[in-house]
C-alpha cells in the first residue's frame, strides 16, 4: 500500500505516518532524507530518533538520489521522512546553484516510485508550504512549486492520501487499513477519527 501523509509544520503528520507504518507489521525501514545542518537540525534528528526508538525501524539515510538507495531487506514497510527535505536536497547543487525544475521533479518522483518497487508498503511524509501568501525569493518559490508538484504527482498514483492538521488526520483519498485496533478508517467524508 502507498500512503502519502501531508500537513503543515508541527501538525502531527510525522507521528501519524509512523503509526500508519507500524500498523502494517513486518520489517520496517525508516528512510531518512534530512541533512542535519546546525544545532536545530541535529535536535530534529534526535527527536525523530527518540520517537521511533524501540519500534523496530532500521534506519537508512539517503538525502539525495533515491534511485540509488538500497534497502536492507525486501518486502518491508518503508517510512520516508520526508519529501520536503528530499526536494531541497535535490534542488540545490553542491555549489548552491538551483538545478533545473523538471529534472529535479523527475528525480524526486522517479526515486520515490523506485522505492515502491522494493517494498510492500510505503508511507511518505510531505509538507504543505507556501499557503501563507507571502512573498519569497526565487529559490524559495521554486522549492514551494517543486514540493507541491511532487506531492501532487505522488498523490495521483498512491492508494491513500491523508492530511493532518492540529493532530487530526483526514483521509482525502482512498482508505487506510482497518487494523485490529480499529485505529484507521476512511474518515474523508465521515468526520473525525
Amino acid at each position: 500500500m502507498l500512503v502519502l501523509v501531508t500537513g503543515g509544520a508541527s501538525s502531527g503528520k510525522s507521528a501519524f505516518a509512523e503509526d500508519v507504518a507500524l500498523s502494517f507489521g513486518g520489517r520496517r525501514v525508516y528512510l531518512a532524507t534530512m541533512r542535519a545542518w546546525g544545532q536545530e537540525g541535529l535536535a530534529r534528528v534526535a527527536r525523530h530518533r527518540e520517537m521511533r526508538a524501540g519500534k523496530g525501524f532500521t534506519t537508512v539515510e539517503c538525502a539525495r538520489d533515491l534511485s540509488s538507495c538500497v534497502l536492507p531487506f525486501e518486502n518491508a514497510t518503508v517510512l520516508l521522512e520526508d519529501l520536503g527535505n528530499l526536494v531541497a536536497n535535490e534542488l540545490f547543487a553542491d555549489d548552491g546553484s538551483l538545478r533545473d525544475f523538471r529534472a529535479v521533479l523527475a528525480d524526486v518522483v522517479e526515486g520515490v516510485m523506485q522505492v515502491t518497487g522494493s517494498c510492500d508498503n510505503l508511507v511518505v511524509v510531505t509538507n504543505e508550504v507556501g499557503c501563507d501568501g507571502g512573498s519569497y525569493s526565487i529559490e524559495t518559490e521554486t522549492y514551494i512549486r517543486l514540493i507541491g508538484s511532487a506531492s501532487c504527482e505522488l498523490a495521483a498514483s498512491f492508494d491513500a492520501v491523508v492530511e493532518v492538521a492540529a493532530g487530526v488526520p483526514s483521509v482525502v483519498k482512498g482508505a487506510l487499513p482497518d487494523d485490529a485496533g480499529n485505529k484507521f478508517v476512511d474518515i474523508g467524508r465521515e468526520g473525525e477519527m
